[in-house]
């Protein structure tokens, strides 16, 4: 069997997405429009290469989606896929694995990309050989980030009974208080960015572009929505989820500090989850955390299980792969100094920084 490795273009994409819907370890990244999604609000250049067999030009056997992110401070790197956990190459066999692997090394040679980032949900296999026939001597594995994942009942009523009284009781306190929940689309966005855009500044991190979010909500509208926790039309929590298959993913959610006390965080958390068991979902994908840390708990409580991610980091420049920080340990006084700029100039420049960096 013969295989080749090219870019897939616009007008073939529906090949694509038909391959990513028929693999089993396929995730929500992996579809085509993440591509115009990224590329129209942050205009990063993209690279979909897929592998096909000679004899048959239609049939995909594997992809790697590829976006390139330069900048002078935050590196020049191929990734697969940035802003999100999941991505990396997809593939029907370990021969076509090691042809995308090597295209994705040749890609990054050619435009001179420091290294290669891929974000895998399950371990490549022969990686450190495949990458010694390439003559690259130095990558690096991160398993320290999981993925929490949730396995649904039926009803959402058998879920609510599954919880420790102390959970349900934390649950049914924002309710009490008055808060209510709903659940929406495009329109609800405004909402949903006002909170985002004020937890952002609180948790010293630049926010993500609006255009970035309508965007995702525009390309996939048919299974995204946006739960708003609210008190007199007041958002006080807010978050983004999107179906895939199985499972209900949560990229994006947020709530605002002042209203802390009354526990929005709760009552969004639960809508998701209500959501999700009354769309027939199997599963709630809670996003990535650290293991032992503050959001790791948060998401254990409700019963979710971790699952490691398996992110390959790829050195071309001969030097080490080095473990990359975290943001707030690598910046840690920026961040300091960005929770006190006002929130309009945070809203302003976030949206330039943050583009160019892929977590």
């Amino acid at each position: 069997m013969t295989i080749i490795v090219k870019q897939i273009p616009e007008n073939d994409s529906f090949l694509w997405d038909s391959y990513v819907n028929s693999n089993s370890q396929a995730t929500l990244y992996h579809m085509f429009s993440w591509k115009n999604v990224i590329e129209k609000a942050y205009h990063h250049k993209t690279y979909y290469l897929a592998a096909i067999k000679e004899e048959s030009p239609k049939a995909i056997i594997g992809i790697l989606p590829l976006f390139h992110l330069k900048h002078f401070i935050f590196g020049n790197s191929l990734i697969s896929i940035p802003f999100f956990d999941m991505g990396g190459i997809l593939a029907d066999n370990e021969e076509t694995k090691e042809e995308l692997l090597a295209s994705a090394v040749k890609l990054a040679r050619n435009i001179k990309a420091d290294n290669i980032e891929l974000r895998q949900t399950i371990p490549l296999d022969n990686f450190e050989s495949n990458l010694s026939t390439l003559k690259i001597k130095n990558s690096k594995l991160r398993i320290n980030k999981v993925r929490m994942l949730l396995e649904l009942p039926e009803s959402s009523e058998t879920l609510l009974k599954s919880f420790k009284s102390k959970l349900r009781s934390q649950i049914k306190k924002p309710i009490k208080e008055g808060l209510e929940s709903k659940i929406g689309g495009i329109e609800l966005l405004d909402d949903f960015y006002k909170v985002f855009l004020i937890n952002m500044r609180d948790l010293g991190s630049p926010v993500h572009s609006k255009k970035l979010l309508q965007n995702v909500l525009e390309q996939f509208n048919e299974h995204t929505r946006i739960v708003i926790i609210h008190k007199d039309n007041q958002p006080y929590a807010a978050s983004i989820i999107a179906g895939f298959k199985d499972t209900l993913e949560n990229p994006w959610s947020s709530s605002l500090r002042q209203y802390s006390r009354l526990s929005p965080n709760m009552l969004l958390y639960w809508t998701m989850l209500e959501y999700a068991c009354a769309n027939g979902y199997k599963y709630f994908d809670f996003g990535r955390s650290t293991p032992d840390e503050g959001t790791y708990k948060f998401k254990k409580q409700w019963g979710a299980i971790p699952q490691p991610l398996h992110w390959y980091n790829i050195s071309l420049t001969g030097k080490p792969a080095a473990q990359k920080e975290t943001e707030k340990s690598k910046f840690n006084k920026a961040i300091q100094y960005w929770q006190k700029l006002p929130v309009p100039v945070t809203g302003f420049l976030g949206p330039i920084i943050r583009k160019h960096i892929g977590l």
